[in-house]
C-alpha cells in the first residue's frame, strides 16, 4: 500500500533514496538542492536501513566516494545545484568511462557563474551534451512534478544498473522546492552482499575462492584500447536510444501548433496550452520526461501536421537545438525562455506562441 506525504520536492528525493534501498549517499550542501541532505540526516537512515550518509568536504570528493560505492556494485547516488555539478564533472566522465551506475541529481539554478539561487533549467548543455571531457552520455531524466522527483529515483537507479552508466535526474529550483502530496511505496531491502554479486558479477568486490577478482578503470594507456572501448560505449547508447525514450502528450491530436518544454517548463506551458485554446489556436505539448535519449521521432512525426513548434526552456535556448534536429526544417521551430533565475508565466508563453509561431 502505497504511503500519502506532503513535501518538497527535495525532501521527496531523500524520501525515495531511502525507501528504494540506496546503499549510500555522498554530498556537499548548495542552494536550491541542500533539503535532499538535510532531509537524509533527520531521516537518519543509518539506524533503519543501513543506508550511509556522508557529507564530503566537496563536490569533488563526493563524486569520487561515488566512483568508489559504484564500483563496488551499491546503489550509491549524489545530489548538487549547478555550480557544484560542474565541480563534479572530471569525476562523472571518469564513472561513464568505467562503465559504472550511480544517481546524480542536479536542482538547477540561474548562471552563469555564481549566479542566482533562482530556478533555471541552463544546465541542459551539461546534463545532455556532457559537460565533462570525452565521448559518453549521461541517462537524463526531467521530473516535472515532485512526485516524478520521488518516482524518478527508481527509474533512475533501474536504468543506471540496467546500462551501467551514470543517471542524472535533472530537476530545478521550482520543482525542488515546491510541494505537493506525493505518495512512495513500502520500503524494499537493501541487497545483501550475495543478492550484490550475483546481480552485479562485474564489481569490485575482491578476489574469493568462488570468483575472480574484477578491475575496473577509466584508464586505458593504448590508443587501440581507448578507441575498442568508445565503440563500446556508443553502441550502448544507440541501444538506449532505441528503447528508453519516455515523453508525454497533452492535446496534440488535433494540434495545429506544437509546444515543446521540459520540467517545470512544461507545467507552466500546460496552462499556455489551455489558454490559447479559449482563443481557438489548436496548440497542443510535447514533453520530454528523457532528455537523454531525446524523442527525435516522437517530435518528428508532427511536422506533418503542425505549422511551428515553440520551445519554452528557463535558458537562453538549449533544448531548441535538439527540436530543430528533430524535424530538419519541415516546419518552423522558435524559441522563448526567461534567464537567470526568471520563470515565465502561462500568458507569456501563450503571447510568445502568437508572436513568434503565428504571427512571425
Amino acid at each position: 500500500m502505497r504511503e500519502l506525504k506532503l513535501m518538497k520536492g527535495n525532501e521527496a528525493i531523500a524520501e525515495a533514496a531511502v525507501r528504494y534501498g540506496v546503499d549510500g549517499y555522498f554530498g556537499y550542501p548548495i542552494t536550491p538542492q541542500s533539503e535532499v541532505m538535510e532531509t537524509l540526516m533527520l531521516m537518519k537512515p543509518w539506524e533503519t536501513t543501513g543506508m550511509v550518509v556522508l557529507q564530503a568536504e566537496s563536490e569533488v570528493a563526493s563524486i569520487n566516494m561515488l566512483y568508489g560505492g559504484a564500483g563496488s556494485g551499491k546503489r550509491v547516488m549524489t545530489s548538487s545545484s549547478s555550480p557544484g555539478v560542474s565541480l563534479m564533472q572530471e569525476g562523472i566522465s571518469y564513472i561513464a568511462g568505467a562503465e559504472l551506475p550511480c544517481v546524480i541529481v542536479n536542482v538547477v539554478r540561474g548562471g552563469p557563474g555564481l549566479g542566482t539561487i533562482q530556478p533555471s533549467q541552463s544546465d541542459y548543455f551539461q546534463a545532455v551534451k556532457g559537460g565533462g571531457h570525452g565521448d559518453y552520455k549521461l541517462i537524463v531524466l526531467a521530473p516535472a512534478s515532485v512526485q516524478e522527483m520521488a518516482d524518478f529515483i527508481g527509474l533512475a537507479f533501474e536504468l543506471a544498473f540496467k546500462y551501467r552508466n551514470p543517471a542524472m535526474i535533472l530537476s530545478d529550483g521550482v520543482i525542488g522546492q515546491m510541494m505537493e502530496k506525493v505518495e512512495f511505496d513500502e520500503y524494499r531491502k537493501r541487497w545483501t552482499e550475495e543478492e550484490l554479486i550475483k546481480n552485479n558479477p562485474w564489481a569490485a568486490t575482491g578476489k574469493t575462492p568462488d570468483r575472480e577478482r574484477n578491475v575496473i578503470t577509466s584508464l586505458h594507456l593504448q590508443a587501440v584500447d581507448q578507441e575498442k572501448l568508445n565503440h563500446k560505449l556508443q553502441a550502448k547508447y544507440r541501444e538506449i536510444e532505441k528503447s528508453e525514450v519516455r515523453y508525454e502528450t497533452y492535446m496534440c491530436d488535433d494540434a495545429e501548433y506544437l509546444i515543446v518544454a521540459f520540467g517545470s517548463s512544461a507545467r507552466i506551458s500546460k496552462k499556455s496550452v489551455e489558454l490559447a485554446r479559449t482563443k481557438g489556436i489548436k496548440v497542443g505539448l510535447l514533453r520530454p520526461i528523457t532528455l537523454f535519449p531525446f524523442p527525435y521521432r516522437e517530435i518528428d512525426a508532427y511536422s506533418e501536421q503542425i505549422k511551428g513548434i515553440l520551445t519554452v526552456e528557463m535558458n537562453a535556448g538549449q533544448m531548441v537545438e535538439d527540436v530543430r534536429l528533430a524535424v530538419s526544417g519541415k516546419v518552423k521551430v522558435e524559441h522563448f525562455g526567461r534567464m537567470g533565475g526568471m520563470v515565465s508565466s502561462p500568458d507569456e508563453v501563450e503571447e510568445a506562441l502568437e508572436q513568434k509561431i503565428i504571427g512571425g
